[in-house]
């Protein structure tokens, strides 16, 4: 694994620990909804981008996504109402994605896994 593919996976690592820690995820917001991009990885879908904290998800929002602004979800909700229809949904979750917008895709029910703390 090269060192920009290990600290994505830090940056996974991170997400989830602070999210159970805080119970609380961050995601960019306007009055139109939520932000949403085109997969990096799969064709044909998208990817909710979501950060471990406000500091974080704030530093996001210039260039394209000016217009958002950072928005707290509780966890519980997160887990029992997002992942849920992100599952439905085929969208993948982007945990903790970095400046340059890179990170993990994720599946939900993965994410939804590691939150609650269940081990296959």
């Amino acid at each position: 694994m090269n060192k920009n593919r290990d600290q994505l996976h830090l940056n996974y690592q991170v997400f989830v620990q602070q999210a159970r820690q805080y119970a609380q995820v961050w995601g960019l917001e306007n009055d139109e909804g939520w932000v949403i991009c085109d997969s990096s990885e799969f064709e044909e879908t998208e990817v909710m981008p979501f950060w471990s904290s406000k500091k974080l998800a704030k530093q996001h929002c210039v260039g394209e996504w000016s217009g958002y602004q950072a928005s707290e979800i509780d966890l519980d909700e997160f887990i029992d109402r997002w992942l849920k229809g992100m599952i439905d949904d085929n969208v993948m979750v982007g945990p903790n994605w970095n400046e340059e917008l890179e990170g993990l895709e994720i599946d939900p029910l993965d994410i939804a896994k590691k939150l609650l703390d269940i081990h296959d």
